[in-house]
């Protein structure tokens, strides 16, 4: 089998049409739909709870934000899977010395035992 014969061959079963190629859009390249910093457009429905609340702007007061920097505290050991005050005594058993006020919190404050992921991964 000769070459030539197997280039034309291919040729005739790859036929390539170029037309055109690619066009640019004229004007703003942002797509339609497209939310901003600062939009008012709405949320995607990942990012809305099953209560209907924005998941990202969740109403919390000064008690849980020591938890929640707590949680995110990787220092005393991932948080999945256990309670806060579990974290809390792990850590200190491990030595880890993690802070007394947050044992305070989890034993004396009404405040959510799960960690700032439960429910949500």
């Amino acid at each position: 089998m000769s070459t030539s014969s197997s280039k034309s061959d291919m040729k005739g079963f790859y036929k390539q049409k170029k037309s055109g190629g690619i066009t640019k859009s004229k004007g703003n390249s942002t797509p339609k739909h497209s939310a901003t910093c600062g939009s008012e457009a709405a949320q995607p429905p990942a990012l809305v709870t099953s209560r209907g609340t924005p998941d990202l702007k969740d109403n919390y007061d000064d008690n849980e934000e020591m938890l929640r920097q707590f949680d995110m505290n990787m220092a005393y050991g991932p948080c999945l899977g256990m309670s806060r005050l579990d974290r809390w005594e792990r850590a200190v058993a491990l030595g880890l010395n993690p802070p007394e006020t947050i044992e305070h919190l989890l034993k004396l404050s009404d405040v959510r035992l799960g960690c700032l992921w439960d429910g949500r991964v």
